[in-house]
């Protein structure tokens, strides 16, 4: 039996979309993992001609996206899911906040009820 969590992407406040994880959900499996991609995260509004930093990300809609390919890379079935956004009742309940412009931030519904940053999330793993 596998540890279950969920994922949310919320747009400022409103949610995007949700991935459910079968196995692994816990804080230093999952949330250890997406804190880490996040960490150092860059959100705009547009392509920089110029270059841009390897975590940047042209807001939300891009953030989920490749967020959700980082966790499932291969064609493979199972394991990770699109749910609805409202499928938010598994043991682990993580929250990803974005706004163009400001640091991501992350939330999950037991251990972290607040808003802090993925460098935050990590730091408070380490101290538990």
């Amino acid at each position: 039996m596998g540890t279950r969590s969920t994922t949310t992407i919320y747009e400022g406040d409103t949610p995007l979309v949700t991935f459910y994880r079968q196995y692994d959900g816990y804080p230093s499996g999952h949330g250890a993992e997406l804190a880490a991609y996040l960490d150092g995260a860059e959100i705009g509004n547009g392509i920089p001609g110029s270059g841009y930093a390897p975590k940047f990300f042209n807001g939300a809609g891009d953030l989920a996206f490749r967020l959700i390919a980082h966790f499932k890379p291969h064609d493979v079935p199972g394991s990770f899911y699109i749910v609805p956004t409202s499928h938010t009742d598994e043991e682990y309940n993580y929250r990803v906040y974005v706004v163009v412009g400001e640091p991501v931030l992350i939330a999950m519904d037991s251990d972290v009820p607040v808003k802090v940053t993925p460098a935050e999330f990590l730091a408070a793993l380490v101290d538990a």
